[in-house]
């Protein structure tokens, strides 16, 4: 395929923010059509207004799954309009996800305001996001692609909720032992629930600019493995990133116990021996990061996100992409992963 006449030498950022203006004002009108209450709630998910529906500016998300959609219809050779649909969809998915995450994980804030559920009450915030996860579909039913659209998208959503539920399992299950969480299960659980998504937005795209079925699939399959990779620079940042960047606290999810990778490589070393100790006191959070990293479990976490890049990337490499598109996916794939790279 020849490359685009769209911009092909961007940066991310610029991707990033390209995708978004694109999808945005077809993402709104989507949203208008919800009942009052939770189209309100559905706009401050977004950053739109405030409680009360007054219009705000606030931060909202990068637009990912956005822009892997667009990019996934113009690496087909189409117009990057031709993924709106798409991107609109996977967007409303996303944030579905979000609000009913927020709710299962007890997270108070959401790009540093309080989280739907806090603003407005658990069920109310369960309702806006059973709407949001209605409108997704009912973009994509009036497509001209609609079944197999919705096909994938269905497929994506149950991979997401498998993923999810093995995430919260893993918080029942012990650190050591037999039934502790393997390296192997929080792959298979980051890429249901993080991944799954990310795929089916460039599948997607590229399925309603006309690309061929084996296209994408090679587009949905690196989604998955920059899915996997994102979480896991997650996973870093979650216990060794700057608050100031990250929005969370320094060691916020070596506190909350959670079965992230950095931990469950370190435990595997015999260097880590006192480390399940600390973790099950959040007081030694500070000691039990620099014991994880001693133990080699940051640097095992880094060496496995950039195994999943490459693997994205050839990926990226080998399928019959536009030129210039492919080009922009790549370099919005290294921008992801590379926060702590």
């Amino acid at each position: 395929m020849t490359a685009l006449t769209s911009p092909v030498r961007e940066s991310a950022p610029r991707t990033l923010a390209r995708c978004r203006d694109l999808v945005r004002p077809r993402l709104r009108e989507a949203v208008e059509r919800l009942h009052p209450w939770t189209a309100e709630m559905a706009a401050y998910s977004f950053g739109w207004c405030e409680v009360g529906g007054a219009p705000a500016e606030a931060p909202g998300g990068k637009g990912v799954r956005q822009a892997l959609a667009v990019l996934g219809a113009e690496a087909a050779g189409a117009d990057g309009q031709a993924g709106v649909p798409a991107a609109v969809a996977v967007e409303l998915v996303h944030a579905f996800s979000l609000l009913h995450d927020d709710i299962m994980d007890g997270d108070a804030t959401r790009r540093r305001r309080p989280a739907v559920w806090r603003a407005y009450g658990t069920g109310p915030a369960v309702l806006a996001g059973d709407a949001l996860f209605a409108l997704a579909v009912d973009t994509l039913a009036v497509v001209p692609e609609g079944p197999g659209a919705l096909r994938l998208l269905s497929s994506a959503l149950a991979d997401l909720v498998r993923g999810q539920a093995d995430d919260l399992l893993f918080a029942t299950r012990p650190w050591t032992g037999p039934d502790r969480v393997t390296p192997q299960e929080y792959r298979a659980m980051a890429e249901g629930k993080t991944g799954a998504l990310l795929g089916c937005a460039a599948a997607l795209g590229a399925t309603l600019g006309g690309a061929p079925q084996d296209t994408a699939d090679a587009l949905d399959r690196a989604g998955r493995h920059l899915g996997i990779a994102f979480q896991l620079v997650d996973d870093v940042l979650g216990i060794w990133g700057d608050p100031a960047v990250t929005g969370k606290p320094v060691g916020g999810d070596l506190r909350e116990r959670k079965k992230t990778f950095p931990v469950l490589a370190a435990l595997g070393s015999p260097a880590a021996r006192r480390l399940p100790a600390l973790l099950g006191d959040p007081g030694h959070a500070q000691e039990a990061a620099a014991l994880i990293e001693a133990a080699g479990g940051r640097a095992a976490a880094l060496a496995e996100a950039r195994n999943h890049t490459a693997a994205a990337r050839r990926l990226l490499g080998t399928a019959p992409l536009a030129a210039g598109p492919a080009g922009e996916l790549t370099r919005l794939l290294d921008h992801l992963v590379g926060r702590a790279l």
